[in-house]
């Protein structure tokens, strides 16, 4: 099974993408995640990596599109998770067109819906360990009065320097003008399924569940 997460910056795509992970066996492919991991890799398509960021420059469609092949050609279980991408209409027609060629295709895209106003409240306050990536919240998801990790016990803890409200507004912009096309792209393909973004994490798991059985 291969599925998009689409939402905005905190949604919860992440948080969700582990969840499939650790109960489906499904491998996640976060653009960012698969860029660090190409540029230490010592491989052909990892030295034009390098090169691309080391001159400063973004990475093309064309170089994401082929670490994504690479990572279909290695197979997954449970399926895949394409998170962070696609972000265009350009890179949805990109990602249709490979899966094709490999004999696969997009199962479902989820949409996780949020309120704005909501949101900006929600990140503002969030935090993530350092280790295994556990997200916590200032006001609903404390990190415990120990210091520690509940998930892993780990005591370092991370906070984005852009989970501001100025930030987040400003990312927001960036995802409605480019990203949120792709609602109204995969709902014509018979595709979209929608989440409430803003629940209990439970709850939005069991939402995603309940879409993709």
């Amino acid at each position: 099974m291969n599925i998009i997460l689409l939402g905005a910056p905190g949604a919860g795509k992440g948080t969700q993408a582990r969840v499939l992970t650790e109960q489906r066996g499904m491998v996640q492919l976060s653009t960012g995640d698969m860029l660090r991991a190409a540029r230490s890799s010592g491989t052909e398509m990892g030295n034009r990596v390098a090169q691309v960021m080391d001159r400063g420059e973004l990475v093309t469609d064309e170089i994401v599109i082929g670490l994504i092949e690479e990572q279909l050609e290695a197979g997954a279980t449970g399926g895949f998770i394409f998170d962070g991408f696609p972000r265009t209409l350009a890179q949805a027609d990109a990602l249709g067109e490979l899966l094709a060629r490999k004999g696969q295709d997009l199962d479902a895209v989820i949409e996780m819906r949020v309120d704005d106003a909501a949101l900006v409240a929600r990140i503002s306050g969030r935090s993530t360990c350092g280790n295994c990536g556990e997200v916590y919240n200032d006001v609903t998801r404390p990190i415990p009065a120990d210091g520690k990790c509940v998930k892993c016990g780990a005591e370092d803890f991370k906070r984005r320097a852009d989970d501001n409200a100025e930030s987040l507004k400003q990312r927001l912009m960036e995802y409605y003008k480019k990203t949120s096309p792709l609602i109204g792209y995969y709902h014509a393909k018979g595709k979209l399924k929608v989440v409430d973004g803003l629940g209990e994490i439970d709850d939005v798991s069991a939402a995603i569940a309940g879409h993709l059985s």
